[in-house]
């Protein structure tokens, strides 16, 4: 049984650890079914085209491209490997039929699939896995396949027994159809004769792949057990039912680069993978309309946005209404190959297409064909940011175009984020990783021309006081005609951390008049804006008890200064002391590397407060840690190296805590250097 029907359009995934091949793999389909001229390098690839790409030598964003296959035309969507860049896949791989998850045929690296594979389940997105470069492996495949399985969640089902001769891939054998294949270069396999020795290994792989099977049909269970031979239309029929009901996780080998083993991919995406409106059911999608997977501002082209379209064909300029209500025609329909677009009239449901003017379109929205707005049942969170970078134009007349051009990268790739700090002062442009921050800078130079400067992000220290005072300040002062004349004394103590700041008075006769109390209230605030040691004062009390005031001289003015004199005098009084802001942070790593965190973690002066098994992931730990903001810079860079890129965190701000000693004393130092030098 195949899920096949003739004319279906389906939307393939690429995805998998950097390294693994999914652009070359996506180069070697578009070769076989003749989308692309076989001769070439660089130049005549459809994937990754950009120059950040070609610089890095690896994926950085989405690649489309699409090519038919006998009866069926497909869309691909080849997604970054990079953890760097992982998150351009995150919109995408919900609207697709199927996810090819690219794999090393090393069982060491197996690991960097369970990120992917973890997504993948979540979603409910069937996967087969294709193992590349074959030629490099080494048998047996047993450890392959072993490994394999320790980071599915669902059992990994050998389609194929590889054959080698002389530590090189020759074929393969396909345990469903118990033939032999033997590979050509630059042609489709062949039939053959499998060779001496394979018979037997065949017919274990086969009935352990049986046996896999069986485990979710009754029938083919019952027809193991009683030794009958079951007919190849149940086990094709199992094969397909399996893969896309997420049971199972068939596994294919080939290797891209020599073209081996992709004639046998094209017939399972064409026989097993599933419909379109299998993919728009996982969705909660009904009726016609465009799943929007990302936007990009494409130069003269203006805005674009990257949709599936599903439900039914979608006509150029038909309205389609937004989640919100909001109507916007399309105006353009694009088939895309790679960088190149080329105008449409009308999309089949199941293409992905770039559709055009759809200036409020944004990545995860399902845009309908008329009638009521509709959202979906499938919710993909942008990626929080874990680095940081201050920026700021290097021309001052850029200051506009920067916000401008950083608006349209945030809307382009959701992983970034642009924020206005209050405390530091900074414009911060946030990501996953520093490379994430310079490849979004580089674009920014390259296609909206302006250049920026970066630095470290600031953190956002204060300080508050240990002892009480009470503080008298006057402040006279005679030009001529009118003075100024404001007399005040306040008692200043502390309060409990996080308390914040309280203001009060008692004042006796009418020493200071009330209208002017308020003003005292305002200066007491404005010398809490920097205190002795630099930073922003926080958690005391203070409480006007006396005063005096002229009945010409006094004014808001004068006792708004007067107020702010007395606290610079009195917060010096006071034991000043240095505090900064505490995070917790939540690490996932495998569980090997653990130890690693705990360590590093120390050396940042973190407090481990626990660490234990993952929620859901097998062999993985979570790691919880209070640690101070200022030690959380690189520590994206210094978490993935010690976990082979896998490692991820999350951090919200608890507590802030005082900062003694040398440390204190280098903090302020750097402060007052800073402030001295611009």
């Amino acid at each position: 049984m195949s899920a096949h029907a003739p004319g279906l359009v389906r939307a393939v995934a690429l995805v998998g650890p950097t390294g693994a091949g999914k652009t070359s793999l996506m180069e070697a389909m578009l070769i076989a079914t003749g989308a692309r001229p076989k001769a070439g390098g660089a130049n005549v690839m459809v994937g990754d085209s950009s120059p950040e790409a070609r610089a890095r030598g690896h994926s950085v964003e989405l690649n489309f491209a699409s090519f038919d296959y006998l009866d069926d035309h497909y869309a691909v969507v080849d997604c970054p490997g990079a953890v760097d860049f992982a998150a351009e896949g995150d919109f995408a791989l919900p609207a697709v039929d199927l996810a090819v998850v690219v794999a090393a045929p090393d069982p060491a690296k197996a690991i960097l699939l369970q990120p992917t594979l973890k997504a993948l389940e979540e979603h409910g997105v069937p996967r087969l896995i294709f193992v590349n470069r074959m030629d490099q492996a080494r048998p047996p495949l047993a450890a392959l396949l072993e490994a394999l399985g320790a980071v599915s969640e669902v059992p990994v089902v050998a389609r194929q027994l590889p054959t080698w001769r002389d530590e090189h891939v020759t074929g393969y054998v396909d345990l469903a159809l118990e033939r032999a294949f033997a590979y050509r270069d630059g042609a489709p396999a062949d039939e053959a004769a499998g060779p001496d020795g394979i018979p037997a290994e065949e017919k274990d792989a086969r009935f352990h792949m049986l046996e896999q099977l069986a485990d979710f049909d009754d029938e083919l269970l019952e027809q193991l057990l009683s030794d009958v031979t079951p007919d190849q239309e149940l086990i094709f029929a199992d094969l397909v039912r399996e893969l896309n009901e997420g049971l199972i996780a068939p596994v294919f080998f080939g290797d891209s680069a020599k073209g081996y083993g992709i004639g046998r991919l094209l017939k399972a995406l064409r026989h097993d993978a599933g419909s379109p409106q299998s993919a728009a059911q996982r969705l909660g999608i009904s009726g016609t309309g465009a799943y929007v997977i990302k936007t990009a501002y494409a130069g003269q082209a203006g805005k674009l946005a990257y949709a599936r379209v599903l439900g039914g064909a979608l006509n150029d300029g038909a309205e389609l209404v937004s989640p919100d209500g909001e109507r916007a025609r399309a105006g353009g329909l694009f088939a895309v190959q790679g960088a190149a677009l080329k105008k449409v009239s009308q999309a089949a449901a199941g293409d992905v297409v770039a559709i055009g003017k759809l200036e409020n379109a944004r990545a995860g929205q399902f845009l309908c064909l008329g009638g009521t707005p509709k959202d979906i049942a499938v919710k993909v969170a942008a990626r929080g940011p874990v680095f940081g970078l201050a920026i700021s134009a290097k021309v001052r007349n850029d200051d506009v175009r920067l916000s401008g051009a950083i608006a349209k990268l945030v809307e382009e790739d959701p992983a970034l984020s642009f924020s206005q700090e209050a405390d530091t002062h900074q414009t911060v442009l946030g990501g996953q990783s520093e490379a994430h921050l310079r490849l979004a800078l580089e674009r920014l130079k390259r296609r909206f021309g302006v250049d920026v400067a970066t630095a470290p992000t600031a953190t956002p220290y204060q300080e508050t006081i240990t002892g009480a005072v009470t503080q008298h300040a006057r402040h006279k002062k005679q030009t001529g005609g009118h003075g100024q004349f404001g007399d005040v004394t306040v008692e200043i103590r502390p309060l409990k951390r996080g308390e914040g700041f309280n203001f009060s008075q008692r004042i006796t006769g009418g020493v200071v008049p009330k209208q002017w109390i308020p003003a005292v209230e305002q200066g007491v605030r404005d010398a809490m804006t920097k205190g002795p040691l630099g930073f922003p004062v926080v958690d005391l009390a203070v409480t006007l008890i006396d005063g005096s005031y002229h009945s010409v001289d006094s004014s808001e003015m004068a006792f708004r200064q007067a107020g702010r004199m007395a606290m610079d005098e009195g917060l010096r009084r006071c034991t000043p002391t240095l505090l900064e802001p505490i995070e917790k942070v939540t690490i996932h790593v495998p569980g090997s590397c653990t130890s690693g965190v705990i360590s590093m973690l120390s050396a940042r002066r973190g407090q481990v407060l626990g660490f234990g098994p993952r929620d859901g992931w097998t062999g993985w730990d979570t790691v919880s840690a209070f640690l101070p903001r200022g030690e959380r810079g690189d520590l994206i860079g210094e978490l993935r190296s010690l976990s082979q890129g896998l490692g991820s965190f999350e951090f919200a701000f608890d507590h802030m805590a005082e900062v003694a000693g040398r440390l204190a004393d280098d903090i302020v130092h750097g402060r007052t250097e800073a402030v001295a030098s611009g």
